[in-house]
């Protein structure tokens, strides 16, 4: 069988009808798939390539096909770059979504570039595909050849797992406390009575599904004493009182933040205490803001 092009580019038009077709099934399923590796390693790499080399002489089949592979690698890095800094964030679908409109539209761009070339100058390729003689073949030979293609079958398999199967990633919820600026600075530590002051609670959902979340909000009492058997101070609690509850609803991989305005009526030393709450069970997560007041 000869596979052959050369008037008609039906390499560019393989690329965009293959990536249109399995992009929407791995939209759709959700997940990876062995059929995404051409999408990743290999395809955007190769339109690049076809709209910066669109004719037969500029670089050999070799380059082409080896320089695809490196290319589509930058790219995919260059798109993970990219994604990081919005708020669709380094997720499947975003990435998925990103390189298919990506590789289509330089695919679009390298078929005008080539079919604006005379037909002699563009690229092309003959392919003569033959089953192997295994009449002629030695005996030692056939089981060698078997192993072989076994072995390449199983490699390509492996590389595809690796690249296209999404691991499971590390489940965690962000909770932080920023000062009235926006910034890991600025915090109130000392105030008078009754003084207002603020800060800026914010978490970030990383747990993969919806989450509700409730911050509990206490000031608590406390006296830094010596302790003779450790030979150190240690803060004891004398009292504390609920301040407030806030309830929060946050979709995965987005951020909430919000300001909290506060001020103490009693002179001395106290800790507010920022204590997190998933889906109404208490957690060990809190936050503490250690504030003297005169």
């Amino acid at each position: 069988m000869r596979v052959q092009f050369r008037d008609t580019p039906w390499d560019i038009i393989f690329v965009a009808g293959y990536t249109l077709a399995t992009s929407g099934i791995l939209i759709a399923v959700g997940s990876g798939s062995p059929l995404a590796l051409p999408l990743v390693v290999f395809f955007p790499g190769y339109v690049v390539l076809a709209l910066l080399f669109p004719g037969a002489k500029e670089i050999s089949w070799t380059e082409r096909l080896l320089l695809s592979v490196g290319t589509s690698l930058v790219v995919l890095l260059l798109v993970g770059l990219v994604l990081n800094l919005t708020p669709f964030g380094i997720r499947f679908a975003p990435i998925v979504s990103t390189l298919v409109v990506l590789t289509v539209l330089v695919d679009l761009a390298a078929y005008w570039r080539r079919m604006h070339l005379p037909p002699t100058d563009r690229l092309s390729a003959t392919l003569d595909l033959r089953f192997p003689d295994w009449q002629g073949a030695r005996a030692f030979d056939k089981p060698l050849a078997v192993a072989l293609v076994v072995s390449i079958l199983v490699a390509l398999v492996a590389a595809t797992f690796v690249v296209t199967v999404p691991r499971p990633r590390e489940r965690y919820t962000e909770f932080y406390l920023l000062g009235p600026g926006g910034n890991a600075s600025g915090y109130p530590t000392r105030l008078n009575v009754s003084e207002p002051a603020n800060v800026i609670i914010g978490m970030t959902n990383h747990e993969t599904v919806s989450m509700n979340y409730t911050v509990r909000v206490d000031l608590v009492g406390v006296q830094v004493v010596y302790n003779g058997t450790t030979h150190a101070n240690e803060t004891i609690e004398l009292n504390r009182t609920t301040w407030s509850w806030l309830s929060v609803s946050l979709p995965d991989g987005r951020s909430w933040t919000q300001a909290y305005a506060f001020a103490v009526r009693s002179a001395g030393l106290w800790k507010i205490q920022f204590l997190l709450y998933e889906s109404g069970s208490p957690v060990n997560r809190n936050l503490q803001l250690l504030i003297r007041v005169t």
